[in-house]
Parts: structure tokens; C-alpha cells; sequence
């Protein structure tokens, strides 16, 4: 039995176990004992991590066909890896509406797979959103994607991504993946990336009003904030500021929080609450 690689939920599926194994290495294996692989397809990944030292490796799979396989196909041609219930679980369902606290029961989970391109940034969201217990994120995304996570102030790339996700985590990106090695091959490039949380993932900001502030700069990425935040009912006064007159692509992580603290301390009180 094999699985039909289905369009319409962006399968490609990965054919090059060294790949496999190096996206399975991209763990650090520090400060979990759980890892979540999401769209594990025929588990080509699944078994790279369940080698691995003694994590409790849960699947998440969309694809009824895939978690077919998986349940009945997988442990027998995988028979000397531990796939007892205690070690290895199955979830069908869509990983963007799961509740991963009730999951893990609080528990710290690193989350890895080679993900949909379609909802690869939303993953990312949801990670961050979650990331009190995701210490560790890594894994496959188009290559531009991955690239824009990681990249840094004053590039083109950089953005809302780059910005929200550095907030909380060190950002990396380890390795280019050609398309010859799925099946079927995409058209495009394919990139893998890690993200390990900050010892201190808080910010001392209103951290729903850092998000606000970021993304409303960066919706007219190419205006000088005093004009991008006037939404935000800044004061003349404030946006005298000289950082108001810099252009999104050219504040840092760091400086995005200062312009938070800045407008919640002498804008208009209304922009603490988010639209």
C-alpha cells in the first residue's frame, strides 16, 4: 500500500531519507520529552525522529488515506522501532484547530514536519501563539518562507513574519531542499528552518498592541511609519520621534518593542485595544 499524494492538501511527499534524517537532526533535544510531527504523509520523517532518543513522537494527519497507512502499514515495515501506543500516537484531524494544551496536558512539545506550503505561516502563528509549551520549532517550508522567518532588518524579505516570530524565538535557517527529492516535485525551492524560544519569550510591551503596531506597519511597508501608524491616532507631538520617520524594513525586533512602549505611552489610549 502506498498513499496518492493529494493536491488540494499541497502533499509532496519527501523520497530522500539523508534529507529525512538531516530535517530529523534539526531537533535539539533539549527541554522536551514530546515531539509533534504535523502532515507526516507515510512517515518518512515519523521514523528518523522515532529513532531518535526516547521522545513520545505524536503524528498529526489530515489525510485519512495517510493515517491509514500509518496505522496499519507503518508498524510493519518499520517493526524494530517502538510504535506501542505508550510511544507513538496517531491524531487525524487538522492541526490548526487542536487545542495543543488539552493535547500535551501542558507539556513541552517540539513541533517538526515538512508542512503544506498552503498553511505553512499559519502553522507558524499557531505555534507562536502556543509557544509557552513549543520550546522548539523546525522543519520544511517553501523556500522564500523559510527565508523571510529568518531574515533580518533591512532586506525586502523582512516582515510581519520575520518580526513576530524573532519576537519570541532565535531564528535560523539550515538548509536548501531541491524539488527532484518529492514526489511529486513542487516548483519551487524548499527550505528548512529552526526556531528555539527565548529564555525570556514575554515582552514588556502589550504584546496583542506589538502585533497590531507590526502589522499595520507593515500593510504600507513602503510609507514611513508616521504616515503607515496614522490609523493609530499618534499625536503630533509623538511622531516627531525620528523613528517615525523610518520605514518598517528598517526596525529591528528590539526597536518594534520601543515603538509599542512609544505609542502606548503617548498615543491614544483606544490603541491598547486591538481591531
Amino acid at each position: 500500500m502506498s498513499v496518492r499524494a493529494k493536491k488540494h492538501l499541497g502533499q509532496h511527499f519527501l523520497t530522500d531519507e539523508n534529507i529525512a534524517n538531516k530535517i530529523a537532526d534539526s531537533l535539539t533535544e533539549k527541554g522536551y520529552d514530546q515531539v509533534l510531527e504535523i502532515g507526516p504523509g507515510m512517515g518518512v520523517l515519523t521514523k528518523h525522529i522515532l529513532r531518535k532518543r526516547k521522545f513520545k513522537v505524536t503524528v498529526m494527519e489530515l489525510d485519512s488515506e495517510s493515517v491509514t497507512y500509518l496505522h496499519e502499514v507503518f508498524p510493519v515495515e518499520h517493526i524494530k522501532l517502538d510504535t506501542s501506543k505508550e510511544n507513538f500516537t496517531i491524531i487525524e484531524g487538522d492541526f490548526l484547530k487542536q487545542n495543543l494544551h488539552q493535547i500535551f496536558n501542558g507539556e513541552q512539545v517540539a513541533i517538526i514536519g515538512n508542512f503544506p506550503y498552503n498553511i505553512s505561516t499559519q502553522i507558524v502563528f499557531k505555534a507562536i501563539e502556543n509557544r509557552d509549551i513549543v520550546p522548539e520549532f523546525s522543519g520544511m517550508f517553501q523556500k522564500e518562507v523559510a527565508q523571510r522567518i529568518a531574515e533580518k532588518k533591512g532586506s525586502k524579505a523582512y516582515g510581519i513574519l520575520s518580526v513576530i516570530a524573532q519576537a519570541f524565538y532565535d531564528v535560523e535557517y539550515l538548509f536548501t531542499v531541491p524539488p527532484t527529492v518529492f514526489d511529486p516535485p513542487p516548483k519551487v525551492n524548499s527550505g528548512v528552518m529552526r526556531m528555539i524560544r527565548k529564555e525570556n519569550y514575554t515582552l514588556p510591551v502589550d504584546e496583542k498592541l506589538f502585533i497590531r503596531v507590526v502589522k499595520t506597519a507593515f500593510n504600507q511597508r513602503r510609507k514611513m511609519l508616521r504616515s503607515s501608524l496614522k490609523s493609530m491616532n499618534l499625536s503630533d507631538n509623538l511622531k516627531q520621534d525620528p523613528i517615525f520617520a523610518m520605514r518598517p524594513e528598517q526596525l529591528s525586533v528590539q526597536e518594534f518593542i520601543e515603538l509599542t512602549d512609544k505609542i502606548a505611552s503617548h498615543g491614544d489610549r483606544n490603541n491598547e485595544r486591538t481591531s
